[in-house]
């Protein structure tokens, strides 16, 4: 003889397989849970029928037979609180047919789980289980036999209460409850100081590689810092003119411009500085170090422009903005490091004595 489950009121019932499934484990918020008392009008009745007082290991759960659309008649339920089930050991749950061409829903339990609901199963014959989905009691079944780690949930199903049941066991989806454990409001000055902040952070870089190169390329950094600040002009003043406004990820951008400027500088300089160890006069060794850095100086700035348009195509808003910011910055940082500086050094070469070296 199989053994059944038969669902209360609406001919439905569980028919046990007894055979294992090779199905991967999935956490499932579907749980199966002992009834004691119910169906109850309300809260007040399901109290009312334990003495007023519920035990601790029991609970009270809302809920009714309804599977495809809900329903408007609520029922209240006192279940055990330790599930039978639990969510998580449940294998699979997918829609079918039975023998006589009945639609039902197929379930199978973890090895563990399957022990567990046989045992209970053959202890509580006659007894009632809810199926709860989502804090709520979905359909609640008579024990006729036992069932062990697999079987079918078959009755007179619609077409969408099978695939609902079958996805509310598999994927658990139905509308669960929301209990709030804190609830925070972010103001506007947050973002206002996230902002400051990366202002302050930008400016702090600049000034911080501004010495740098004065200290380390003495009077070429000079030129370098000049370039650097034309740099940010230009950028700067794209922005006011597309009326863009500045976002933490455009400072980013803004940020990365700036130390690929110096990049730029630094490639120029010593090109030159190799130049002048060879010996060549001051006009010369400008000229060369700018011919030697200049291939470099285009290959890494058109990859680097080529990335951000990949981001600006496949990006979000703030990822956008990223993208616009640093284009722009490596275009007005090409135009600064070679054409700027490169007429910076040469009106100071054209000034420097016979046998004066460039100071850098």
């Amino acid at each position: 003889m199989e053994p059944i489950l038969e669902m209360r009121g609406i001919s439905k019932s569980f028919h046990g397989v007894n055979a294992l499934a090779d199905v991967n484990l999935t956490v499932r918020p579907g749980e199966i849970h002992a009834v004691v008392g119910g169906p109850y009008q309300d809260e007040q009745a399901a109290l009312a029928s334990v003495g007023g007082a519920l035990p601790g290991d029991q609970q009270i759960v809302h809920g009714s037979g309804a599977l495809a659309n809900g329903s408007d008649a609520d029922s209240v339920y006192i279940l055990q609180r330790v599930s039978v089930v639990a969510g998580s050991q449940f294998r699979s749950a997918d829609p079918g047919t039975d023998q006589n061409g009945r639609r039902n829903v197929r379930f199978t339990l973890t090895n563990e789980a399957g022990d567990k609901f046989y045992e209970y199963t053959s202890a509580n014959v006659g007894r009632s289980m809810a199926v709860v989905l989502g804090g709520r009691v979905r359909e609640v079944a008579n024990i006729k036999s036992a069932i062990r780690d697999s079987g079918e949930i078959e009755g007179t199903f619609s077409e969408d209460e099978v695939q609902t049941l079958s996805k509310m066991l598999r994927t658990g989806a139905l509308p669960a409850s929301l209990n709030y454990l804190e609830d925070r409001t972010v103001g506007a000055s947050l973002g206002a100081d996230s902002i400051k902040q990366g202002i302050t952070a930008a400016i702090v870089g600049v000034m911080l590689v501004m010495v740098f190169m004065l200290v380390y390329y003495r009077g070429s950094g000079l030129n370098a810092d000049l370039a650097l600040i034309l740099n940010l002009v230009i950028l700067l003043g794209f922005m006011g003119f597309t009326g863009a406004t500045l976002t933490l990820p455009g400072i980013a951008g803004v940020i990365l411009t700036i130390g690929m400027g110096v990049d730029s500088n630094v490639l120029i300089f010593e090109r030159i500085r190799e130049e002048v160890r060879a010996g060549k006069a001051p006009s010369a060794a400008v000229d060369q170090g700018f011919a030697h850095a200049w291939v470099t100086i285009v290959d890494t700035h058109v990859t680097t422009i080529v990335s951000a348009a990949i981001l600006f195509l496949f990006g979000s808003g703030p990822v956008k903005g990223f993208a616009v910011t640093l284009t722009f910055g490596l275009a007005a940082n090409l135009f600064t490091a070679v054409f700027v500086s490169r007429v910076i050094f040469d009106t100071h070469v054209n000034k420097l004595k016979p046998g004066e070296l460039v100071s850098i």
